[in-house]
């Protein structure tokens, strides 16, 4: 019954995710629909990791899905850590974390609708994908000014 109930979190946390990444990924890059749908995919990512270590503690022989649970909670909440410190340079490393995060749910996905070596799919589309929104969002990031911001002029 327990291991029923945690699948059916994960499970429902893995779509709900997966919807609301590419959500996310697609609304303009401020505050509103982007964040309210990135909080989202951040609470599915939790419920997912969560839901997979209590999966592998049920049955120790899944450990190595305990290793990718982590790693992807990691990445999900470093992209929310460096997003709130906005140090310089955050955007593209933001973008790298979130994204790093969400190919682990697509490759979950394959794994288990495809299986086999089907895995390398996503993984490399993904790695892919990374590099060059990461490539350009540095590149954008280097054409912006730098330093205090003039004042506004008075009319």
């Amino acid at each position: 019954m327990l291991h029923a109930a945690l699948l059916v979190a994960h499970i429902t946390a893995g779509s709900v995710g997966l919807a609301g990444g590419v959500a996310a990924g697609l609304m303009p890059k401020r505050a509103g629909w982007h964040t309210l749908l990135g909080w989202t995919y951040q609470a599915c990512c939790a419920v997912l990791c969560l839901s997979a270590l209590a999966l592998v503690a049920l049955d120790p022989s899944l450990w190595p899905f305990a290793v990718i649970a982590l790693g992807t909670e990691l990445c999900a909440v470093g992209g929310v850590v460096v997003r709130r410190r906005r140090r310089p340079g955050w955007i593209p490393l933001h973008a790298n974390l979130v994204l790093s995060s969400y190919v682990s749910f697509v490759t979950a996905l394959v794994v288990q609708t495809v299986g086999g070596w089907a895995w390398v799919v996503p993984v490399v589309l993904g790695s892919a994908l990374i590099s060059v929104v990461v490539g350009r969002l540095t590149a954008a990031e280097r054409r912006r000014p730098t330093g205090p911001r003039p004042a506004p002029r008075a009319a």
